[in-house]
């Protein structure tokens, strides 16, 4: 990690600032600066080209980000065993494009990786791509498959075409993510999904926020859907998350998950509080008929505030299928 000296000297970007940054890099040779490979950070010009070699070039240290970065829709690799951190006042927006499907960071088949402090804005009212309320909804501003041991810490990932962050399988191998753990995130402005989990196990969410999202289907805060039989949702902890005017505060959708291979799955929902989603707070889609799914979801000690009528909805639950087990609800109207 980056020592609180190095964050504090960054804030306000200024050139004394700047100077004093390249200090730090030439005194701890774990400290890379963006600036030190050609990235502007001035908000306007295109620094993708430059993030990515900063990037490649700072595996095994930390590559510490100082402006206001503008990237293309092609986005950005994030290799095995990156350290990236935002120093204050630190983001990365995209440029205008006409693109529904896009991924501002990958995190793909890569391993150890520390993420801290990332901002990211996928400025989707510069978006030209006509908005389609069905679908469209693909453009991420994180985006994990097939990858391990991933820790992202205090990540903002507003307005995005899609989801704040989309976590499923490996692209090439198939093999699910795992050991991610995610604190403090917040995400508010994305069309589809404050953060969707198709496929993993060990992934833990502490204290997140998702709110205000909608623009195209679901619109939900937190979504758990597996895309197919091939995925899997085991050990996924959900703690003291917030959802806040969305469709649907946290929504479970399993029946694309029955298949050839039985499935077991496990989710646990800690403290959860919704505030002004107006379908469901919470909402779960079964498996009824269709068999070999079993596990358990839990959501313990959630508050469901401005509830709609129904604040929790279950479709075509089957006895042979998952359990779910609300405990200790309070609704408030």
């Amino acid at each position: 990690m980056v020592n609180r000296r190095h964050f504090l000297c960054l804030a306000g970007l200024s050139a004394a600032v700047l100077c004093r940054a390249q200090a730090a890099e030439a005194a701890d040779e774990r400290v890379v600066i963006d600036k030190s490979y050609g990235v502007k950070g001035d908000g306007a010009t295109n620094d993708r080209a430059a993030l990515q070699a900063a990037l490649d070039a700072s595996v095994g240290r930390t590559l510490l980000i100082t402006g206001q970065c503008r990237i293309d829709v092609k986005g950005l690799d994030i290799p095995s065993g990156s350290r990236v951190s935002f120093a204050p006042g630190a983001s990365i927006s995209l440029l205008p494009h006409t693109s529904a499907n896009y991924q501002m960071l990958r995190v793909w088949d890569a391993r150890d990786v520390l993420i801290e402090n990332a901002f990211l804005d996928g400025q989707k009212r510069l978006n030209r791509t006509t908005p389609d309320p069905k679908g469209g909804g693909f453009g991420m501003g994180i985006s994990l498959a097939g990858s391990t041991n991933i820790r992202i810490v205090a990540p903002v990932t507003n307005d995005c075409w899609g989801d704040g962050i989309y976590i499923a399988n490996s692209y090439k191998t198939h093999a699910p993510s795992s050991a991610i753990h995610v604190s403090d995130h917040r995400a508010s402005g994305c069309r589809r999904q404050g953060v969707s989990i198709i496929s993993g196990r060990d992934i833990v969410f502490e204290r997140a926020v998702w709110e205000n999202i909608g623009g195209t289907l679901p619109s939900a805060g937190l979504d758990l859907e597996p895309n197919s039989n091939a995925d899997v949702l085991e050990n996924i902890r959900i703690v003291q998350p917030v959802t806040r005017r969305c469709a649907v505060g946290i929504l479970v959708y399993l029946p694309t998950l029955a298949g050839k291979y039985r499935k077991e799955i496990d989710v646990r929902i800690a403290h959860h509080r919704d505030e002004g989603s107006t379908q469901a707070a919470f909402c779960v889609y079964g498996v009824k008929g269709k068999g070999g799914v079993t596990g358990k979801i839990l959501s313990q000690s959630p508050t469901w505030v401005n509830a709609p009528r129904r604040p929790f909805i279950s479709y075509d639950a089957d006895p042979a299928g998952p359990a779910i087990e609300i405990t200790d609800r309070t609704v408030e109207r």
